[in-house]
């Protein structure tokens, strides 16, 4: 770790009981995307006491708090999301979820406070010209946040030359980083299939048409489509999470669902795998005399990390905590990520942040048990300081 890092770190741990006590808030009071209103007032509240203006009601809760100093014609961009999961929390840590069936297993709560704690220290010490766009993200679970902020005028708003975001990473020590240059996460498509047939008698099957075996046969066609369709380099996964049909023995029922995630690391992989779950859906219906509607619903594109601002955020981890803080990944992830949105629209880069490796840190994010762990706040706050006073470097 260089020097600068160390009064970097030690400059933000002077105040990091008080980010630790928000983030613990906001565990204790976790809220489902689009319903992040209690966070959203909290973070508007920080900000203004900090000297930033701030807007609220961004892409319904999404709140951006605006700094400038000096030049006004840079400018950088720092994201964050808000919104819990709906899983019942089972640590019992005192500050757990006292919102049944809804938690941050993702740890969400922990990047909204990095997010604070960095927009804390470059209100009150940063060196730095230009403007700053700190971006609280609502529902980035699944249900669009990015692509409401930016329907509602966020980067027309607020301009970014380029934007940034991290997110814990379970299994990796705290003080680490990992990136990639293209490519960092795959895309995520939902998709419900409704296979329609004819109810009949269970006796009497010769009278309907069984939904259920026609959807037996959608499923294992669908199997087909990663190995036997897709060039073996390439990467997808087509998975089919539940299948939904019948309520009694003797009865064979009208219709059947199917509900698949689909991923992907380039559109032209995702078209492919697209159109071969249509057409595998339509003709193993009609085969057995149903129908297949397919609604097919895209939540993210592949994430990629722009070459320029990755190398800006290579170099600042290796500038500030040195090349051994810093994994370069071979491979995407084929998890998916909402800042795929953002990325698209205005140059990004998105880092993972070691969360730890042993019990405390390392249960997996949507799970039950999981924590974000709090010694990986300030590490994540310095790198979005270091950021941007390097990207927006004053003299």
């Amino acid at each position: 770790m260089t020097q600068a890092f160390t009064r970097l770190l030690a400059e933000l741990r002077e105040s990091e009981d008080e980010f630790i006590s928000i983030r613990h808030d906001i565990h204790a009071h976790p809220e489902l995307g689009f319903a992040e209103t209690r966070t959203a007032d909290l973070v508007a509240r920080k900000l203004a006491e900090w000297g930033y203006d701030v807007t609220t009601g961004v892409g319904g809760t999404g709140v951006v708090g605006q700094l400038r100093r000096g030049n006004p014609t840079r400018s950088v961009g720092l994201r964050a999301d808000m919104d819990a999961l709906p899983i019942q929390e089972a640590t019992a840590l005192p500050y757990a979820s006292t919102v049944a069936q809804t938690m941050h297993a993702c740890g969400h709560d922990g990047h909204t406070a990095i997010l604070l704690a960095a927009a804390h220290r470059l209100a009150t010490r940063g060196r730095f010209d230009g403007t700053l766009n700190l971006i609280f993200q609502p529902a980035e679970e699944g249900l669009g946040g990015a692509t409401r902020m930016i329907e509602d005028g966020l980067f027309r708003r607020f301009p970014c030359d380029m934007v940034f975001a991290l997110h814990n990473a379970p299994g990796q020590p705290v003080g680490h980083f990992a990136l990639r240059h293209g490519c960092m996460m795959a895309s995520s498509d939902s998709v419900t299939i409704t296979v329609t047939g004819k109810g009949t008698h269970g006796a009497m099957p010769q009278l309907g048409c069984d939904p259920i075996v026609a959807a037996a046969n959608i499923v294992l066609a669908l199997q087909s489509i990663v190995s036997r369709n897709l060039e073996p380099t390439r990467a997808a996964v087509v998975t089919v999470g539940a299948l939904h049909a019948g309520t009694a023995p003797n009865v064979i029922p009208e219709q059947a669902t199917l509900q698949l995630s689909v991923r992907a690391l380039d559109a032209e992989t995702r078209d492919m795998v697209e159109a071969r779950i249509r057409s595998i859906a339509d003709l193993q219906a009609r085969t057995y005399g149903a129908t297949a509607h397919v609604d097919y619903r895209q939540i993210s594109r592949p994430l990629l990390n722009d070459r320029g601002a990755a190398e800006l955020a290579i170099s600042t981890i290796a500038a500030l905590a040195g090349p051994d803080a810093l994994t370069l990944l071979p491979d995407a992830v084929m998890g998916s990520e909402d800042f795929s949105w953002m990325s698209e629209v205005v140059p990004g880069c998105y880092v993972m942040l070691g969360n730890g490796v042993d019990s405390r840190g390392g249960c997996a994010v949507h799970n039950p048990h999981y924590d974000f762990n709090d010694e990986a706040l300030s590490w994540g706050a310095a790198y979005f300081v270091a950021l941007v006073e390097r990207y927006l470097h004053a003299g």
